[in-house]
């Protein structure tokens, strides 16, 4: 049986005594879920639902207003449902600006929580990919800017707490998706005050947890996951095996979402944002942002089941 964040906070509110101690319980083990029952997590002062949407590649250069509609919809079923990070870059092709497009003929800019990354090689680079990211999302405001694979990063970095400090951004980071930047990841994680770091992480690419999703821990960063379906590979190992019997125990109804509650899991407590450009991907991925989530044996057994195949 369920019991729903109301009837908990009804229970706390006859039981005075014990509600000190049950709701530090419960903000230990797992954000709040919001109104549409989606977990959430922290980034810089605002809640966020655990899942968002990527746009690399699906959202790159949709063809024509057929190719559009999908993504359109898509869209419009995320923000329906409670969901609010949409991440892109300059470097995914068209995604900025079809982006920009559909939320703005949607009227759903004030319900998203819009990142994207700033991919220069010097400041006065930065600023114009930056300022052409405000025009093509057609906005005044961007929540998060982060460094994309940390190119020319001291820099970048002093631009975008330039931006923060003016209120035109709300949040600054850093990103990789290639293990061979981890070490220099790392430095510039304890060298800098970030709000939130991107990083690839997935049940079968878990090199992140080894050192830097600890420190991201341990620091108080916001952490957002690419790639959190391992590059798809983690599809294509799985795709004529039945979803096992332990998957019941975590409400994972199907292999995305298996996948996706092990990296929410993690105790550094990300978001992910895996590509959806399909509404029967929309519903699919935000039902691992409902339920419970593995514990540490549920991970250890997850690790092995696809460690095994």
């Amino acid at each position: 049986m369920q019991f729903g964040r109301r009837r908990f906070m009804s229970a706390l509110a006859a039981a005075p005594v014990l509600a000190a101690s049950a709701t530090a319980l419960l903000s230990g083990i797992a954000r709040a879920a919001d109104a549409d029952g989606l977990l959430t997590r922290p980034l810089r002062g605002v809640d966020l639902p655990v899942i968002g949407i990527g746009t690399a590649r699906r959202y790159a250069d949709p063809a024509d207003a057929a190719a559009l509609a999908p993504l359109r919809d898509t869209i419009h079923r995320f923000t329906e449902l409670g969901g609010r990070v949409i991440d892109t870059a300059p470097s995914y092709g068209r995604a900025e600006d079809v982006v920009g497009q559909l939320v703005q003929e949607l009227g759903v800019r004030d319900r998203l929580f819009l990142a994207t990354k700033v991919g220069a090689g010097t400041r006065e680079e930065g600023a114009a990919q930056i300022e052409d990211s405000f025009r093509k999302l057609r906005t005044d405001r961007i929540d998060l800017i982060a460094v994309h694979n940390l190119r020319d990063v001291d820099n970048q970095l002093a631009l975008l707490r330039d931006l923060r400090a003016a209120g035109r951004i709300g949040a600054l980071g850093i990103t990789t998706s290639a293990d061979q930047q981890y070490a220099a990841f790392e430095a510039v994680m304890r060298r800098e005050q970030l709000d939130c770091i991107q990083i690839d992480y997935a049940l079968d690419n878990r090199g992140a947890a080894d050192r830097i999703l600890p420190l991201a821990q341990e620091q108080g960063i916001a952490v957002m996951v690419n790639l959190p379906f391992g590059r798809d590979r983690l599809f294509a190992a799985t795709q004529d095996l039945p979803l096992p019997g332990w998957a019941a125990e975590i409400g994972a109804t199907s292999w995305a979402q298996v996948f996706l509650k092990y990296v929410l899991s993690h105790p550094a407590r990300p978001i992910a944002i895996p590509g959806m450009a399909q509404v029967r991907y929309v519903d699919d991925n935000l039902g691992a942002a409902r339920g419970p989530l593995p514990d540490a044996a549920m991970r250890q057994r997850m690790e092995q089941f696809i460690d095994a195949l």
